[in-house]
């Protein structure tokens, strides 16, 4: 499986980028956010997300791992397939569609080219409990201090204990602002006090 490909930007269009990696270049479909974060890079690294049908293999590429799990989430839902996921995530921001979801904004994601009400609605109801509890986030982006290992491993373990993952983020997050570098001891002891 394959989870990122780094590599050279040959060609970025609001839809799809070629990125060449060794010499072989791969065909990589986009959404808009990732599009506007990768546009203008001469070397990046995509998250991939390998589709496979019987008639088709496809790379949907994204500029976060969060954009990533989100999209994933999204195609786990029944209805909801790769290119109204993708259309989803070009239509509105990672946080918009999390926002919605918690908020049953049903008007929101129906606004969405191609959802329907009756697909907003299965998409809340198979998703509100899986974004409250943290999945389809990812924690790099939020912590921009400390060491990315400790964070993540603080992170790990205290979602390991019982606590949700947005709430783990939360947590985290303040401490690492009051102690930026903070050891994992540390980032985890003051987060459990916070929780």
């Amino acid at each position: 499986m394959i989870d990122y490909i780094k590599g050279s930007l040959v060609e970025i269009t609001p839809t799809d980028m070629v990125l060449e990696c060794y010499g072989i270049g791969y065909k990589i479909l986009i959404s808009l956010q990732t599009y506007e974060a990768l546009n203008g890079k001469a070397d990046t690294l995509a998250y991939i997300h390998h589709y496979i049908r019987e008639d088709e293999e496809l790379y949907y590429g994204f500029a976060t791992k969060d954009e990533r799990e989100l999209f994933r989430l999204l195609i786990g839902v029944s209805g909801i397939g790769a290119s109204t996921a993708r259309m989803m995530l070009s239509s509105l921001t990672s946080e918009e569609i999390r926002n919605a979801i918690l908020a049953e904004d049903i008007n929101k994601i129906k606004s969405i080219k191609g959802i329907g009400l009756k697909s907003a609605q299965r998409l809340i109801l198979e998703l509100k409990d899986k974004v409250v509890k943290g999945a389809g986030t990812d924690t790099s982006p939020l912590f921009q201090t400390g060491s990315p290992g400790v964070t993540e491993e603080a992170v790990t373990a205290l979602v390991m204990l019982g606590f949700t993952k947005a709430n783990v983020n939360k947590a985290v997050s303040a401490v690492l602002k009051e102690s930026p570098n903070a050891s994992l001891e540390e980032i985890i002891k003051l987060s459990l006090k916070r929780l």
